[in-house]
């Protein structure tokens, strides 16, 4: 692209946009950058949205973008399905308020739900993300091992905590050997602590994994992994099988965190792709139908290691002269198990079970079509994902498999690529992954092809 065409393309995004730009300079008064979450800043700004419906969401300029975002990933059924306006309605109306605070049948109904779906997760707790779901796996897990340290992978994203925010994306001169990768910090703040604690696996090679972990075995309660990196880059069955047969040999709990797999690349997770059962599992995104949810499963004896009535609870204070708070491991939370929002979840897992076919063949006939439009013009591509989720790699490789592959691709084309697709209607997030949702249909995917040809015949 001739640096003419580049101006050209910023002023044409800010012209498009003015509103957008505008709120965000309010917005920077208030709040740093603008923003809430680091995650929805994109230069030159980020796009302001005021409504959405469907497979569509419209800016504060009046703007139509067909949406793939779909919030990273949680909005399976697309934007304001009558299902969950419904189930809202109905929940609020049938119980007459939206928090008790106490036990509630709607917390029973979803663990049958998901212990159906994911059979390893024979008993659960609630949280109120996918990072509260994390944190409480990691927490059990070194109760149960009564080892401090975890194990996680290079490229892999777990939440925005010190234990994890670590070698997600490290530039490769920090990162080190391929093969044995430097644990590197992702954020002012932390402690240089988690550099020891935390130690960094190279996904896929499982020769370089067992190596590490048999020097460092003694020391590591958890092995934490993305069963498909970013929700997209697939471990190899392989490599999911030597791992856990690894993490059984020296005593680790292996844990999928599937907060970004779960209810997208199958209906039962990544678990259910490999026919793998980990010792612990996370969800999150898709099961809360729109709203904060997280889910912590795992083996009984494992979860049961949470149960009050064991022993004190930090907040029993008539226990604290016979026994130990510390003799429970603590979890709560004033929203665990919010009624609306597994009233949400449920009436989600309804429509999923009926249409997750439907949405997984349309997202790969989206993707056949992609690869095609690209190579006709000579585009190395690869639309690199499973079920209903995926993202588009710029690059000559015949396969991507971990991080250090997916930074040899072009990302500077992709960016530029990105925010043409803006200019045509096509939103999501610059360099983010796609999500396809069961409000896509063969319009919305025609849409997307036609926009994609003109970005690529413009580049």
């Amino acid at each position: 692209m001739s640096m003419t065409s580049s101006v050209d393309e910023g002023y044409r995004y800010r012209e498009r946009t003015l509103k957008s730009q505008s709120f965000m300079n309010e917005a920077s008064e208030y709040m740093p950058g603008g923003v809430t979450a680091n995650i929805k800043y994109f230069t030159p700004h980020p796009i302001v949205m005021n409504k959405a419906k469907g497979a569509y969401v419209y800016d504060v300029d009046g703007n139509e973008y067909v949406d793939y975002l779909l919030s990273y990933g949680a909005l399976k059924l697309g934007h304001g399905h009558e299902a969950i306006t419904k189930a809202i309605g109905d929940q609020l109306e049938e119980q007459g308020t939206c928090l008790f605070g106490t036990p509630h049948h709607y917390e029973v109904e979803m663990a049958k739900q998901i212990k159906q779906l994911y059979p390893s997760m024979e008993n659960i707790r609630y949280t109120n993300s996918g990072t509260e779901a994390t944190l409480l796996a990691l927490r059990l897990a070194r109760a149960y091992t009564g080892k401090e340290g975890i194990a996680k992978f290079e490229g892999h994203y777990h939440g925005g905590f010190d234990e994890v925010l670590v070698s997600v994306n490290p530039s490769l001169e920090q990162a080190g050997p391929e093969q044995e990768p430097n644990s590197v910090l992702e954020s002012k703040g932390m402690s240089e602590r988690h550099k020891n604690t935390t130690i960094t696996l190279p996904f896929n090679d499982l020769a370089s994994c067992e190596e590490i972990l048999r020097k460092k075995h003694q020391e590591i309660g958890a092995v934490i992994i993305e069963p498909l990196q970013g929700g997209f880059i697939r471990a190899s069955q392989s490599f999911i099988e030597g791992m856990r047969q690894l993490t059984k040999e020296f005593g680790i709990l292996f844990i999928f965190d599937e907060v970004k797999t779960g209810f997208r690349v199958a209906l039962g997770g990544a678990q259910e792709l490999y026919e793998v059962q980990p010792d612990l599992t996370t969800l999150g995104k898709v099961i809360g139908g729109g709203f904060p949810v997280g889910i912590v499963g795992g083996r009984k004896e494992i979860m049961n290691i949470t149960s009050p009535s064991h022993s004190a609870d930090v907040f029993d204070i008539s226990q604290s002269q016979t026994s130990n708070a510390s003799d429970v491991l603590f979890h709560s939370g004033t929203y665990n198990g919010h009624p609306t929002i597994l009233a949400c979840g449920l009436a989600t897992l309804e429509v999923l079970k009926k249409e997750t076919a439907d949405v997984c063949n349309l997202t790969s006939e989206l993707k056949t079509e992609l690869e095609h439009l690209f190579k006709q013009y000579s585009i190395p591509m690869l639309a690199v994902g499973e079920g209903s989720i995926f993202n588009i790699v710029i690059t000559d490789k015949k396969n991507i498999s971990h991080y250090r592959d997916l930074q040899a691709s072009d990302f500077k084309l992709r960016k530029k690529m990105d925010l043409r697709l803006l200019l045509e209607g096509i939103y999501t997030k610059p360099l983010n992954r796609y999500s396809v949702s069961t409000a896509h249909t063969a319009v919305e995917v025609e849409k997307t092809i036609e926009a994609f040809r003109r970005v690529l015949n413009d580049l």
